[in-house]
């Protein structure tokens, strides 16, 4: 049996290889019938989050940020595309609220669901470091660098270290630039599965 395009978008490996997504998002998205297009990006995000997250652990082993919610975060950030394709090729956020309540409908916890939510509201009162990671991971994939968001990071590596903020600024550029080295390879394995859902 051929394997559908959604398949082969949750399986090929890619280049740079990525990591598959967890199960649990991996069979949600064939239960949902995802478009193709919508797995691949999510496995990139959901790939960097996860160098993020190893390079957070080793470096600033103090910084207080939940592993798992990062992971799944990254890993559903977008699942209200499923809803709103259109939003695969141009800009809009109608995923956003419509991702978090198809999560949340589906029996995700709050904790879980935010993510599709407010992954594109990294600067808006209270955000956490979970939230600030998957902001960054979601940006950083695809080799765009965001200022502000990048500061609100370097704030806490700093205050978590008692490093200076240079040093912190330093420690965080060095790991994104070499994340964003692949990034041109990750938009062409994006690109090569069709955008909109099918078997073919």
């Amino acid at each position: 049996m051929t394997p559908s395009a959604l398949q082969r978008a949750l399986t090929l490996p890619g280049d740079p290889v990525l990591r598959p997504l967890p199960r649990q998002v991996a069979v949600l998205l064939e239960e949902l019938h995802a478009p193709p297009r919508l797995a691949a990006h999510l496995r990139a995000v959901h790939d960097v989050a996860h160098r993020l997250a190893d390079w957070a652990e080793q470096h600033y082993p103090q910084l207080d940020f939940n592993r798992h919610a990062v992971l799944f975060g990254a890993a559903t950030h977008d699942i209200g595309k499923v809803l709103h394709p259109e939003e695969l090729s141009r800009p809009g956020s109608e995923h956003e609220e419509a991702g978090h309540d198809l999560l949340i409908a589906r029996g995700v916890t709050e904790e879980l669901a935010r993510f599709a939510r407010s992954h594109a509201s990294w600067n808006a009162p209270g955000v956490s470091t979970d939230d600030l990671l998957v902001s960054l991971a979601d940006k950083v994939w695809k080799g765009k660098r965001v200022t502000d968001l990048e500061q609100l990071l370097i704030e806490r590596l700093s205050e978590t270290s008692h490093q200076r903020p240079w040093e912190a600024f330093v420690a965080l550029d060095d790991v994104l630039d070499q994340i964003a080295q692949d990034a041109e390879r990750r938009l062409a394995f994006q690109a090569e599965h069709p955008a909109a859902p099918g078997i073919g």
